[in-house]
C-alpha cells in the first residue's frame, strides 16, 4: 500500500476553537466601543494573530497604537487559552477519531498543519497529540496562509512528495495554502466557500473510509 501524507488544519477542522476565539475577539471590540459579530468572525479564520488584530481594528475603524496592539495581542491569547484549558476529548468534531485510526491502521502520514500557536497544548487536552507523527503550528512558520509554507514543512517532515499530500482544511486561506503547494485539498464545511478545494465535505461523518482507501491507493 502507497504511503500518504494526510495533513490536518486544527482549528474547525479537528476541534471547534472557532467559538473561543469569536469570544476572545468579540471582549476586545468592546473596548473598541465595536460589535464585532460571528460573520464577521469569518475573515478571521487560518489568519494569524496579528492580521486578525489588524482586520479588527479596520472593521472598527479604530486608530491604535502600537503599544496598545501589543498588549491586545497578549490579551487575546490569554483569555482563549482560558477558554482551551477547559476543553477536554468531548470538543472533538464528529468522527476525527475515526478517520485518525483508520489512517493510523493502514500505516499512513498523518500530520498538523495549524497557524495556531498553541496547536500541542490543545492536542493534549483533546488526548490526541500521539495521533501525529508530525507537528508544525504558528511556532515553526514565519508566513500565514494562503502561503503554502505550514503544509510543505508538513510534508517534509514525513518525508513525502508534496503530489502525495492531501490537506483537510476549512478555510479558504488554507485551501489556497494546499492548492498552492499542489497539494490535494479537502475542503471540512460549507460548498459555497470552499469551492476552490478538489473535494468538499461537511464533516467527517460524510468521508467514508472507502473514499479515504481511494485517496491512499490514487
Amino acid at each position: 500500500m502507497k504511503k500518504k501524507a494526510f495533513i490536518f488544519d486544527l482549528d474547525g477542522v479537528i476541534v471547534d476553537t472557532a467559538k473561543f476565539h469569536y469570544l476572545a475577539w468579540r471582549n476586545l471590540a468592546k473596548e473598541m466601543n465595536f460589535d464585532f459579530t460571528e460573520e464577521q468572525n469569518e475573515l478571521f479564520k487560518g489568519v494569524s494573530r496579528v492580521r486578525s488584530l489588524e482586520i479588527l481594528l479596520d472593521l472598527a475603524s479604530y486608530d491604535a497604537t502600537q503599544e496598545q496592539k501589543d498588549r491586545w495581542l497578549i490579551q487575546k491569547n490569554e483569555e482563549y487559552l482560558k477558554y482551551i484549558k477547559g476543553m477536554d476529548d468531548s470538543e472533538i468534531l464528529p468522527d476525527v477519531v475515526r478517520v485518525l485510526d483508520f489512517l493510523e491502521e493502514k500505516n499512513q502520514g498523518i500530520a498538523l498543519g495549524s497557524a495556531s500557536k498553541n496547536a500541542r497544548p490543545i492536542l493534549t487536552k483533546l488526548d490526541l497529540l500521539d495521533k501525529f507523527q508530525a507537528i508544525v503550528d504558528g511556532n515553526d512558520v514565519t508566513a500565514a496562509k494562503p502561503d503554502p509554507e505550514v503544509f510543505l514543512k508538513g510534508g517534509e517532515a514525513l518525508k513525502i512528495e508534496r503530489t502525495d499530500c492531501i490537506v483537510f482544511e476549512d478555510s479558504i486561506a488554507g485551501i489556497q495554502a494546499a492548492n498552492s503547494a499542489g497539494m490535494i485539498s479537502i475542503g471540512i464545511g460549507e460548498q459555497d466557500v470552499l469551492h476552490e478545494a478538489n473535494y468538499v465535505f461537511k464533516d467527517f461523518t460524510e468521508m467514508s473510509n472507502a473514499f479515504l482507501l481511494e485517496l491512499i491507493e490514487a
